[in-house]
């Protein structure tokens, strides 16, 4: 039986805390961003939606890449081919490969077809991301797309911007990248966790989860969400009946963890990680706290596919009726047809379109620099996507370009407008849910921006 809530009567106040949002879709669409990540972060994905397990920030600027360009655009990519995000990897890089073939369609950058490099990202457990990189730079790569995961990307954005090189994620949503010190170097189109996590903790209380607790990852995606659900939360008039509880990369016993859960009487869970979450909610199950007695929520990082289409798949109807947020708008039905011209294998296109719209951003600052220097392209990226006469394709802005204008390119996911330290201030939100199938719909979404 589904335990009666003591916020079942409440509705959340969206927009609080310096960030504004508005509802933009109904629940009646397809659905199409079956995986998390960015971030993240989530992502992502990460997460990404995020994404991201725990890591060092790198220390050193290894490779032969000097940032002083050569006349050709090269493009390495470091996403998830193997590791615990790679189920992120087929879309990402699917964005990547269709965005440089339309730019070379449209007539290349500074009269050169650009060029692209494919890099594994792995995860925080390997040093392949690091070994990549190193490969990459040794290259003559330009600018690098990834990682998925922002702990991964902690580990390699110094030897990438300390080389004069562009770091630009698809799907990182750890808030620490805000201030970080990149050379100005670093950006990212999926947005920080800062939106995510007051959107999720606005949910909570709109859907009257008002006592919860969080079994997180530690690390800086897992955390840095953490804080900022719960501060919406608390805003909201919920609370957090026990300090998130945490766990390392690597866990693969989670008794400890939901036995805490059950102890402290929560009402809903919010689950922060990511393929461990199979495990987390088989011990739930174990314990008598099920999804469907104990709602929990999801975040890019493991809103996946768990029906017996997926390698991680759960019990037909486990997830049924609970939800989870996952960074990015909904991909259009033209362009995912678009990818699959690309790979027909795709079956969701989460930060697909992030990991697009951050090959044409390049591109377009190349073309806005007159050089595919690294240190010129980071210069005229924020640029490109703000306060100048809008385009939403390659070819449309290189022609204002030419033209002799400024421009402001609004992408597949979204307007983008690029602040001065590498991070979209607009972008959306989604809201999933899980069917009889435990696999997800996207019920809702929620612009924002901070």
């Amino acid at each position: 039986m589904t335990r009666r809530m003591r916020g079942w009567q409440t509705v959340a106040v969206l927009g609080i805390a310096g960030i504004t949002l508005a509802a933009c879709g109904g629940g009646d669409s397809e659905p199409e961003d079956t995986a998390a990540a960015g971030g993240d972060d989530t992502a992502a994905a990460e997460p990404t939606m995020e994404d991201t397990m725990a890591a060092e920030p790198s220390t050193e600027a290894s490779g032969e890449a000097t940032g002083s360009g050569d006349g050709t655009l090269t493009i390495g990519t470091l996403l998830p081919e193997t590791g615990s995000l790679a189920f992120l990897g087929p879309p990402e890089f699917a964005g990547v490969e269709l965005a440089v073939q339309e730019i070379n369609e449209a007539g290349g950058v500074l009269g050169n077809d650009v060029v692209k490099i494919d890099g594994d990202s792995g995860d925080t457990t390997t040093d392949i991301a690091t070994q990549t990189v190193t490969r990459l730079l040794g290259e003559g790569v330009d600018a690098i797309i990834g990682a998925a995961s922002s702990g991964v990307s902690f580990t390699v954005i110094d030897q990438i911007t300390g080389a004069g090189v562009v770091h630009f994620s698809p799907a990182n949503t750890s808030p620490d990248f805000t201030d970080y010190d990149d050379n100005g170097l670093y950006f990212r189109t999926a947005p920080s966790d800062v939106l995510q996590g007051r959107v999720l903790g606005d949910l909570l209380v709109q859907d009257g989860c008002l006592d919860v607790a969080a079994i997180v990852l530690d690390d800086p995606y897992g955390t840095g969400l953490a804080e900022n659900f719960t501060a919406s939360l608390d805003a909201g008039g919920g609370t957090l009946v026990t300090e998130p509880i945490l766990y390392p990369e690597g866990t693969n016993n989670f008794s400890a963890q939901v036995t805490q859960v059950a102890d402290a009487g929560a009402e809903c869970v919010v689950l922060i990680g990511f393929a461990e979450t199979v495990q987390i909610v088989n011990e739930m199950v174990a314990q008598g706290l099920p999804p469907t007695e104990v709602p929990t929520y999801f975040v890019d990082g493991n809103l996946a596919d768990y029906s017996s289409d997926s390698d991680t798949n759960l019990p037909a109807g486990t997830l049924e009726g609970n939800k989870g947020t996952l960074p990015g708008a909904e991909a259009p039905e033209e362009f995912q047809n678009r990818l699959l011209e690309v790979d027909s294998s795709l079956t969701d296109f989460s930060y697909a379109a992030e990991s697009y719209d951050a090959a044409v951003v390049i591109a377009l600052a190349a073309v806005a620099a007159g050089s595919d220097a690294g240190t010129e392209i980071g210069a005229a990226i924020p640029d490109v996507t703000r306060e100048g006469t809008e385009c939403t394709s390659f070819a449309e802005c290189v022609e204002l370009l030419d033209g002799g204008e400024d421009i402001d390119y609004n992408g597949v996911s979204g307007p983008i407008e690029m602040s001065d330290q590498g991070d979209p201030t607009e972008a959306t939100i989604g809201i999933f849910e899980y069917d009889a199938e435990n696999k997800i719909t996207r019920v809702d979404s929620l612009s924002g921006t901070i």
